[in-house]
This record gives C-alpha cells, structure tokens and sequence, in this order.
C-alpha cells in the first residue's frame, strides 16, 4: 500500500527531472551570472568573474540605451496588443457566423501566417515595404501620397513591424476566440433577440462578458508574448534606425551574445521578468475585481 505512493512521482520523475535540468538549474545560474561581471573571458576560466553584486543592476537603471529599448518595447505591447486582440476577436466573430461560406478556408488562411517561418514572411515584407518597388507605396501612390521609407524611418519603422506582427499572430489568438464563441450558449442569443437586442447589444451584453475569460487568456499571452519582441526586428531591422526598433531582449541579445557581457545581459533578462511578472499580477487583480 506504502508502496503505490511513490507510482505517481515515478512517472512524473522524467518530466521533472528535465525541468530540473534544462530551466531550473539555468535560471539559478543566471541569477548567479547576474551578480558578476561574466563576460567572454570568464568562460575561459571561471576565475576571472568577479562579483560585482547589484552593480549590473545599478547600470542597467543608469542605462539610456536600455531606457530606450524598454520604451520600445511598451510602445508595441500598449499599440500592437489591443490591435492584435481586436483583429482576432472580430475575425473570429465572422467566421463564427453560419452565413459566411468556405469558413474551414478562411481558418486555414488567416491560421497559415503563424505557423509560417518569420524569415520566410520578413523577406516578403521587406518587398512590401520597399520604398521604391513596394506593393504598399505603389497602392498609396495612387491617393498622391509621397513614398515612404517604411523600415529606414524612425517615425513609421516601429508601426510597420507592429501591423507585421499582428499580421503574423492573430490567427493563433483568432482560433481561441472561436473556440470561446463557440461554447457560448445560444439560447442566450436566443433570449437576446426575444427581448428586441439587435447585434450589437448581443455582442456588447451575451458575446464580450461570456468571452470574458477567453479575453483574459488571450491578454495575458500577448502581453507576455509582445514583451519578448525580438524576432521581428532581429529580422527586419536589427534594432535601426536610431534604435527606433530596438527592443529589449535584442538590446539583452546583442549584450549577451555580441559584446559578451554576460552577467549585464542576466540582469536585464531578470528586470524583464519582474516587469512581465508585474503586468500580469496587475491584470489578474483587475480581473478578480471585477469578477466580484
């Protein structure tokens, strides 16, 4: 009897021993890594790290460039996230609707961006983007609107990989939204409409506070996906210009991985984390508000 105890931590043990593994003990480590000054020399010989306590963190916070990147990456989390949430939400609204035809299709198509290599999709955009050949400038050309350098102005660089990544994601969180739509049940709909509510007070008094939840997932996973905003301007624009673009896990990769500062590149990782962690209790807390 003793024995049938232990049958269920045997069977977890694999998964919990890679856990150990592979992000327990490196996350340890960095927050070691974060109180030296680790660097290209230190991986040599361990000796040559030193601790410097909290004196990356004290940089960090006297650090424009990381003042800057942090600003970036807000800018796209406040502007990117509520578009991205948006576009999901009345994407799958329509394809919800039992008028629109060839719906599998559509779910295929507005699906196909994110499981799409983003080298693959930032080198058709480039195309788009392109100031003199791009699809986009010849359209507003049309309209008698100037040529626009998307991607070398700092003004339009930061909302052209913001409508880029929207484009790329919001099918992810269009396909959870559809599947909230779709446990609503429709004798809500049904009473709505008995009592004379037209669409929009069905979706402003049945749709958004049954999808309530479903909003909420989705928030939390923007939020924390957008916060680590990197693959678009590593691809796209490497940070430029003027460090317009540069976010903070590329402003975190090129210090650990270009310039070899490790121990700064741990700190900033961990500020991140904190602020990440901050955002989401702030949400959770406006959640449960209103939930009461």
């Amino acid at each position: 009897m003793h024995n049938k105890i232990y049958i269920p931590y045997l069977f977890l043990s694999p998964a919990l021993a890679a856990l150990l593994i592979f992000f327990f003990l490196p996350v340890a480590a960095a927050v070691l890594i974060s109180f030296t000054d680790f660097d290209i020399y230190s991986l040599g010989n361990l000796d040559r790290a030193r601790f410097v306590l909290f004196g990356n963190y004290v940089r960090l916070l006297q650090d424009p460039l990381f003042w800057k990147a942090l600003l970036n990456t807000v800018y796209f989390v406040v502007v990117g996230g509520p578009l991205t949430i948006m576009v999901a939400l009345f994407s799958a609204i329509a394809l919800n609707s039992k008028m629109l035809k060839f719906r599998n299709w559509f779910r295929l198509a507005f699906f196909m961006p994110v499981v799409t290599t983003l080298v693959a999709v930032a080198v058709v955009w480039r195309y788009l983007y392109h100031p003199r050949f791009g699809i986009i400038n010849y359209a507003l050309s049309f309209f008698g609107v100037q040529p626009v350098d998307w991607l070398g102005d700092p003004t339009w660089a930061m909302p052209s990989l913001i409508l880029l990544a929207v484009w790329k994601n919001f099918g992810y969180h269009m396909m959870i939204f559809l599947a909230g739509l779709q446990a609503i049940p429709d004798q809500l709909y049904e009473a709505a409409r008995i009592d004379g509510a037209g669409w929009w007070r069905q979706f402003m008094h049945v749709t958004l506070p049954q999808l309530a939840p479903t909003t909420f997932f989705v928030t939390i996973i923007i939020m924390i996906g957008y916060f680590q905003f990197f693959a678009e301007p590593y691809v796209m624009t490497q940070g430029g210009p003027l460090n317009s673009t540069l976010s903070v896990v590329l402003y975190l990769y090129q210090q650990g991985f270009r310039w070899w500062q490790m121990g700064y590149a741990s700190a900033i990782a961990f500020v991140l984390f904190f602020i990440v962690f901050i955002g989401a209790m702030i949400q959770m807390a406006i959640r449960k508000r209103q939930e009461q």
